[in-house]
């Protein structure tokens, strides 16, 4: 008891203080900085994902899903078995009511995945980039319809602007952007979904992929397309479908970081970065026509998204001045 006094005495003194708050200080700093750097990462890989698909043009869409589903499920059990989470997953294959919503969180990312795959590789990249900007909008619209919360005055004309681009679009070109509602509305219900599944990502997308598995090797056994049988391939078409694997993980993962290190609302702003570059690519290298009637389009999506943005920076403003006034 007596050697302890001193020691106590230390840990209360002011100078014993300020060497261990900057030690905190400078780590919490050092994880902000750990996750924003990962947040960047992973979506620049999905805004430039289009740059690897693009070299698959010619392969079937369907048969790149299914190369993509069985390489990210071969790549995801090696990281869990390397990270010690094999377990997890092992336990979520007993748990029927998790195993019944990632059968439906399956379905929803696999079409997904398979009209994004679709439309890079049939010349309607801006679609897809349209949907990834629709998308936050439509979440939001999803926790009105679905979760029963309440849209905020400024959220309510952000949904409204996004609904007037989408409305300009069927009155200039006579139909609705089926791929990019479609990706929007999968992405969200997928996110949806995976709420009601308090699975972690890696695990979660094991398991999805795993639900994918008899489909893909199903298409690859009985598919007439030459690409099908690796041993038809080039070491080099072989070696393009097995990145499918890392293309599809590594994202993730760097998002997985970001998410434990950086407030929603910075994550938030980051997403806009994957449908920017997607948009890039596809009308400067891909060379996908954007006239005045699509810049309009995606005009009433930018406003509505910067009323969005506003609106969550006033709502954290907010709550932090509220936070300060109860401390």
């Amino acid at each position: 008891m007596a050697g302890g006094i001193p020691a106590a005495r230390q840990i209360l003194s002011p100078s014993a203080h300020r060497p261990n708050l900057r030690v905190t200080v400078h780590n919490r700093d050092d994880s902000a900085a750990t996750g924003l750097l990962a947040g960047i990462a992973a979506f620049l890989f999905w805004g430039l994902a289009p740059l690897y698909f693009k070299l698959l043009e010619g392969i079937p869409s369907t048969e790149i899903l299914a190369h993509r589903s069985i390489w990210a499920l071969v790549l995801a059990l090696i990281i869990l078995v390397l990270i010690g989470k094999l377990g997890d997953f092992r336990a979520t294959l007993r748990d029927h009511r998790k195993m019944r919503t990632l059968a439906l969180s399956a379905l929803l990312i696999g079409s997904n995945w398979l009209v994004f795959i679709w439309a890079i590789t049939n010349q309607h990249l801006l679609d897809a980039s349209l949907g990834y900007y629709v998308n936050p909008l439509i979440s939001v619209l999803l926790g009105v319809l679905v979760l029963g919360e309440r849209l905020r005055r400024l959220q309510w004309v952000a949904v409204g602007l996004a609904a007037v681009g989408i409305g300009w679009y069927l009155l200039q070109f006579g139909r609705l952007p089926l791929v990019g509602l479609f990706l929007a509305l999968t992405f969200g219900f997928y996110g949806l979904v995976r709420k009601r599944a308090p699975v972690d990502s890696l695990t979660g997308l094991a398991v999805e992929t795993l639900f994918m598995l008899p489909l893909a090797l199903a298409y690859l056994v009985w598919s007439t397309s030459p690409s099908s049988n690796p041993l038809n391939n080039s070491w080099q078409l072989n070696g393009l479908l097995l990145l499918a694997g890392p293309i599809t993980l590594t994202p993730l993962l760097l998002f997985n970081i970001a998410a434990r290190r950086l407030n929603l609302s910075t994550v938030g702003f980051l997403q806009y970065i994957a449908p920017t570059l997607q948009l890039l690519v596809a009308v400067m290298l891909f060379h996908e026509p954007f006239d005045h009637d699509t810049l309009m389009t995606f005009t009433f999506v930018w406003l509505g998204l910067l009323l969005y943005s506003v609106d969550a920076l006033a709502q954290r403003r907010k709550l932090q001045l509220q936070q300060k006034a109860v401390v």
